[in-house]
């Protein structure tokens, strides 16, 4: 797709709605699933390791979902996605045992693996190549505006139906998703390996052929992957060590996603406009500071600007993986690609969090958050090596 008059405006629901809503109905859930364990007998411990099935769902998914969407389509696979996720979601409200919610987290994993893997190859092939990167920045910062609005309605609903209003929130908002996928016309795009299913490239042919791209490109990104989820976890741990209050906790971390919000459409703006890699830098080389200075912040003014950075550089890179995921794709197995692109991120994603308790158990959670930072400058040495300067931004079979 090519034309210049293209507007985002013109495909804003279509492409944007569903993602949005998906993100607010596991913004409203995520939170409370661990209480729902709790309530169901399980320890601290089983409660952290359910919360983790999302993760491992979502990881095991990715191949699976690449081959599914392919075969089905994208409009499809979102139906299906969103549909699972809402039985999901009943199954958490009305689980008796505790087993029953383990499954029902690891079919959210799984589901949201579908619903973003689907959503990703659509917007692909539905935005001209000149605008990719604000399209996908744009996809990345309404999911996480979802995300960060879901918890509040379901805080609010709880307040007069108890823990199970929160599902129920989800399971209107996945409702929604549903019927505004169903509803809306198709969005008007050139045919995809889908359609060609007699010559579909095999998962294992795809890996080899782009093996080199793997290594270095993916490498940064699952990096990046790694500094993000453990993000999540640093800021908490650290203002524990600071001795901050729960209620100030929470106040800085939104502070510091509110900051991450803000940025995702320049971001895909600077990307269109000067090249991916000036947007790549300054989201390694900022995060990677604010791990590195973090530990050094023995003030609560001095922890919330570096939270807040951290949260700049986060959303300075709101999009890059996806973008430089789509970027590299090739026409034919792009679905293919996308979902081994996404394992990954996911692989990273992953392994963040044990890889910073890990370097805490064994030194200190000061040098665990610095050596964590370390990703940060060795993924911007990878972009620097590998993304093309701006002035070479034409991508093979662009």
């Amino acid at each position: 797709m090519a034309d210049s008059s293209f507007s985002l405006k013109s495909i804003a629901v279509p492409a944007y709605g569903p993602a949005l809503l998906f993100g607010f109905a596991n913004g409203a859930i995520l939170p409370v699933i661990a209480l729902s364990a709790r309530d169901l007998g399980a320890t601290p411990a089983l409660a952290g390791l359910i919360i983790a099935l999302i993760g491992l769902g979502s990881l095991l998914a990715n191949i699976p979902a690449a081959l599914i969407t392919s075969r089905i389509g994208e409009r499809r696979a979102l139906l299906c996605a969103s549909a699972i996720t809402i039985v999901a979601v009943l199954l958490c409200i009305f689980a008796g045992h505790v087993l029953l919610l383990a499954l029902a987290t690891l079919l959210i994993g799984i589901s949201t693996s579908v619903f973003f893997l689907a959503r990703q190859t659509y917007m692909i092939e539905a935005v001209p190549f000149y605008m990719r990167a604000r399209a996908l920045s744009v996809l990345g910062g309404v999911n996480r505006i979802g995300m960060f609005a879901g918890p509040f309605a379901g805080a609010a609903v709880m307040h007069f139906v108890g823990l199970s209003g929160a599902y129920w929130v989800g399971v209107v908002a996945l409702l929604a998703s549903w019927v505004l996928t169903y509803f809306m016309p198709d969005l008007k795009v050139k045919p995809t390996t889908q359609n060609v299913s007699s010559a579909q490239p095999r998962m294992m042919r795809i890996a080899r052929e782009h093996a080199s791209v793997f290594m270095s490109l993916g490498l940064a990104v699952l990096l990046i992957s790694a500094m993000r989820s453990a993000r999540q976890i640093v800021i908490p741990l650290w203002a524990d060590y600071i001795g901050l209050s729960p209620t100030a906790t929470s106040i800085v971390f939104g502070l510091s996603s509110a900051v991450d919000m803000l940025m995702f459409y320049p971001a895909g703006k600077i990307m269109d406009e000067w090249g991916r890699l000036w947007v790549a830098l300054p989201c390694t080389l900022i995060m990677g500071i604010s791990f590195v200075i973090m530990p050094f912040t023995m003030t609560v003014f001095s922890f919330i600007v570096v939270a807040m950075l951290m949260g700049l550089g986060n959303g300075f890179g709101s999009g890059i993986n996806m973008t430089l995921g789509a970027d590299a794709s090739p026409d034919h197995g792009r679905t293919e690609f996308l979902g081994l692109w996404r394992l990954i991120s996911d692989v990273g994603t992953s392994a963040g969090p044990f890889l910073l308790s890990g370097m805490t158990a064994l030194v200190s959670l000061g040098a665990g958050i610095m050596l964590t930072g370390g990703f940060g400058f060795i993924s911007a040495a990878i972009f620097w090596r590998f993304l093309p300067r701006p002035r070479k931004m034409k991508v093979r079979g662009k």
